[in-house]
């Protein structure tokens, strides 16, 4: 996306692909965790986490930095392993993004957030995401492991929860809207 970020795990909309095998969602799990943008990203995401202190344990400076950054990164790679790979291999449910492609804004919104909840199956049916719901309780309670003992609590897995959850959704409704971003701003189909 901008052509900076790679849009691995999205497919435009009337695209029909075959179910990925397990390895299929191994290796692209593999590719959001492991490309040059999540690096960035992390590094992103440890800064803001480190300017608000989020966890004072962890300490200020470029020690601080590092600690905040491998914290952020395992976040990001275990998220990316569980709602991508571990948890769609065992349940069979396809963990692409599919858009929608047409419609009005409010109804391409809506099926955006559904599909935080909704996803397709290695089948082809629709079912409820334990890929999403599950794999990112999975990753908020690994969290607890390296984390500061101060931060481990129902409390606050509950809140690293959340926040994997509005990620999901923010991210859902960018790729929907990525082909008539690319097309409108870019002039490329």
């Amino acid at each position: 996306m901008f052509g900076v970020v790679p849009n691995f795990a999205a497919v435009d909309a009337n695209t029909e692909l075959p179910p990925l095998t397990a390895k299929g969602k191994f290796i692209l799990a593999t590719q959001d965790s492991g490309d040059y943008s999540s690096f960035i990203w992390t590094g992103i995401i440890a800064g803001q986490s480190m300017a608000l202190k989020s966890y004072p344990e962890l300490h200020q400076g470029l020690a601080g930095y590092g600690r905040y950054y491998w914290r952020a990164f395992v976040d990001q790679a275990s998220g990316s392993f569980f709602t991508e790979a571990i948890v769609p291999a065992l349940t069979h449910e396809d963990p692409r993004y599919y858009t929608l492609g047409h419609g009005g804004f409010f109804r391409r919104t809506g099926y955006a957030l559904s599909r935080v909840v909704l996803t397709k199956t290695d089948s082809g049916t629709t079912s409820f995401n334990y890929s999403e719901i599950v794999g990112n309780g999975m990753e908020a309670g690994l969290s607890n492991l390296y984390y500061p003992p101060e931060e481990r609590s129902l409390r606050n897995t509950a809140v690293n929860w959340a926040a994997q959850m509005e990620a999901a959704t923010i991210n859902n409704i960018v790729r929907e809207f990525w082909p008539d971003i690319r097309h409108k701003i870019f002039r490329q189909q």
